[in-house]
């Protein structure tokens, strides 16, 4: 085979493989991160304003430990006891692949301070970062 048909028969193995890979720029709203991960952004954002760096007192025993960078697709964050930060996570923040959706789960919910949870994150993925109630 010459090196001219090795040549062209490359050309057009990587026409066709770049032809075939999706835009990834219509899911991403043009700024090349998933609905998720804009999702999580936000409320992350929101929810260390809110909670932890107002030093809210609902909020003073916990650490937040940030995974939006997550290799799963799944960006995160965590609720975990600020004197054992590698411990249990106590409430999880997350959302899944292309979704923004953002589920919250994890024993935090089951106590007095779930409901509020809940509130805030709900808020916060409307765009809302107010605090709403402190303490």
């Amino acid at each position: 085979m010459s090196i001219t048909r090795i040549m062209a028969s490359l050309a057009a193995s990587l026409l066709l493989l770049t032809a075939c890979q999706s835009d990834k720029s219509e899911s991403s709203g043009g700024s090349g991160k998933s609905a998720s991960l804009r999702a999580m952004e936000q409320v992350a954002i929101a929810a260390h304003k809110c909670w932890i760096a107002s030093k809210d007192p609902a909020f003073r025993s916990y650490a937040m430990a940030n995974e939006l960078n997550s290799y799963s697709g799944n960006p995160r964050f965590l609720l975990v006891p600020k004197k054992d930060y590698g411990g249990k996570p106590l409430l999880i923040v997350q959302a899944r692949g292309g979704s923004s959706k953002v589920e919250v789960f994890g024993p935090l919910m089951d106590d007095a301070i779930g409901a509020r949870i809940g509130s805030d994150i709900r808020r916060w993925q409307t765009g809302n970062s107010s605090c709403g109630e402190i303490g």
